[in-house]
């Protein structure tokens, strides 16, 4: 089957969230769609083609979707996948698989990422607080990755990382 359009995916599909530890524009951001695209157009689970989509936000979130109605994914075709993106990440300078790291908007707006303890840190702060938005990129559903992955952080766990509010 060929890709579609990620908002082709249903609510109930798969989705994968890939966060960049950087920015990637240019010729490296064309790379990576490019070789993403390729491998999307063949990609197929014990020879049963898969209905999937990408979507590329912000210069640093690769989402990947695929709608399991007719075949799904499995193991070895997630791990073709995730084969695919560790040989990019070399060649366009940027880590994409398992980076540990969070995300979330500063207060110009960029999409910021750092660690936990530098999310923490950030938030004891002041410069985080419940109202900044961030980035799930844990979420497993292509419905939730159109409804909840960017969102205030008092609604998603990166509230679990605020300083607890003290009354007197």
């Amino acid at each position: 089957m060929p890709t579609v359009q990620f908002n082709a995916i249903p609510d109930t599909g798969r989705a994968w969230v890939f966060g960049s530890d950087h920015p990637v524009t240019g010729d490296r951001a064309a790379r990576l769609l490019e070789a993403v695209d390729g491998f999307l157009a063949q990609w197929a689970a014990h020879g049963s083609p898969l209905t999937c989509a990408r979507d590329w936000r912000d210069d640093r979130f690769l989402v990947i979707g695929v709608d399991e109605a007719s075949a799904g994914a499995s193991g070895c075709s997630i791990d073709g996948l995730f084969r695919v993106l560790g040989a990019l990440e070399t060649e366009i300078g940027a880590s994409l698989r398992g980076s540990g790291r969070l995300f979330y908007r500063d207060a110009t707006g960029t999409v910021a990422s750092v660690t936990r303890a530098e999310f923490r840190s950030r938030a004891a702060a002041g410069e985080i607080g419940p109202d900044t938005i961030v980035f799930d990129i844990t979420v497993t559903t292509a419905g939730d990755a159109r409804a909840r992955f960017e969102a205030p952080a008092s609604r998603g766990w990166h509230a679990q990382l605020l300083p607890v509010a003290r009354t007197s």
